[in-house]
């Protein structure tokens, strides 16, 4: 099989972060030392080789990147110092931008400019509706207390807006994940993958994407992985608080504090605020190889997550202090930050990564099944059909 050499493949890597691969020598340290590469997923030097080598083709086809959880020991223990953590991270960055059809995440990854530039536009485009399409901006409380956030702002209209947003997000990530899994299937030209195999295995796909419990297996401190676990949950809490059931959570009355909505959204804001602060001191003091080099895309995606949480929580004080103006305009500025964070960071940013990884790990288990029922069968005596269970 003749293979395809690209040599501006490592300076394209290279735009989007990364070691300085010129300094590996392939001695396998990195391999060695890695808990999670085994087997047929062998990395980072076989990603770092398809860079040398300009091996497009293949790095397209390597799940290998995803399986990465960037534990930072290849990069502490590469005896050239050539960062293979970093590199691993760059190619995810650049795979994220292959599967991408729309080719927004390659610009918003390798400028800036634009990734500045998008989030403000996109800002800039809420608070213009809202300046035009508001309701009343009334400075009387309701009956119980709650300033009228749902006159200026109708949850059905917000709620409308939620849904669109979500249906044109999920048909960018899940037209992009398609593309991820042409890409990986395609490494595996010839191997017949039943549909029963897909579907027996889906538990897979759910189990990391909702625990990415595998970086439990890294040889770092459990804690990262619980941090990052709690993000997730008060994430997804506050989407479908936010999403699903708005009508019940942005009311107008003042509920005491042991009311569901208000537990489950103390809960989502004090870890999305405790997190994300603790990832942004973690990347200015350094101290951990995994903090070292952050990308500015990792410092935009978690200072906009920060500022959604702030900025909501603010609206629901002020509306508890019954001040009417203050809540009016902290929620136009929270939802200023709430949309782009979430049209700009969710199917082309950093937060794509969520969707990535879980299915690759997925991709990857249903190759292997298939191979061991395409392997079983070859072997099988004569007029024996063999078991797929």
């Amino acid at each position: 099989m003749s293979l395809r050499i690209d040599p501006n493949l490592r300076k394209e890597v290279a735009e989007f972060g990364g070691g300085d691969i010129d300094k590996c020598m392939n001695c396998g340290n990195c391999t060695a030392i890695c808990p999670l590469s085994k087997g047929s997923t062998v990395f980072p030097r076989k990603v770092i080789r398809c860079l040398q080598l300009g091996l497009t083709e293949k790095l397209l086809q390597s799940p290998e990147p995803w399986l990465c959880y960037y534990c930072g020991e290849c990069s502490q223990t590469c005896p050239r110092e050539a960062n293979p953590g970093e590199t691993m991270m760059a190619a995810r960055r650049y795979l994220t931008s292959q599967y991408d059809w729309t080719g927004l995440s390659k610009k918003l990854y390798i400028s800036k400019v634009w990734e500045v530039g998008a989030v403000l536009v996109v800002a800039l485009i809420v608070v213009a509706l809202f300046y035009f399409l508001h309701g009343p901006m009334l400075t009387e409380l309701t009956e119980e207390g709650g300033v009228q956030l749902n006159v200026f702002a109708p949850a059905k209209w917000v709620e409308v807006g939620d849904w669109s947003m979500a249906v044109i997000l999920s048909f960018f990530l899940l037209t992009n994940a398609y593309r991820m899994y042409r890409s990986i299937l395609g490494g595996e030209k010839g191997l017949k993958i039943p549909l029963s195999i897909y579907v027996k295995e889906f538990k897979t796909l759910v189990l990391h994407g909702l625990t990415q419990i595998r970086w439990q297996e890294c040889g770092e401190s459990s804690l990262r992985w619980i941090k990052h676990l709690l993000l997730v949950s008060a994430y997804g809490t506050m989407f479908i608080l936010v999403v699903v059931f708005l009508r019940w959570f942005q009311t107008d009355e003042i509920y005491p504090f042991y009311h569901p909505q208000r537990l489950l959204g103390y809960y989502a804001t004090f870890v999305l605020l405790y997190v994300t602060a603790d990832f942004m001191i973690g990347r200015l003091r350094k101290r951990d190889e995994i903090h070292k080099h952050s990308h500015p895309t990792d410092w935009i995606f978690l200072i906009l997550l920060f500022l959604t949480t702030l900025t909501g929580i603010l609206v629901h004080v002020f509306r508890i202090l019954g001040l009417p103006f203050s809540t009016y305009y902290m929620f136009v500025i929270h939802l200023a930050v709430a949309v782009p964070m979430l049209v700009i960071e969710v199917p082309f940013g950093k937060w794509a990564h969520l969707g990535y990884r879980p299915l690759a790990i997925y991709l990857t288990t249903v190759i292997e099944k298939a191979k061991e029922v395409s392997t079983a069968e070859s072997v099988a005596p004569e007029g024996v059909v063999a078991s797929t269970s």
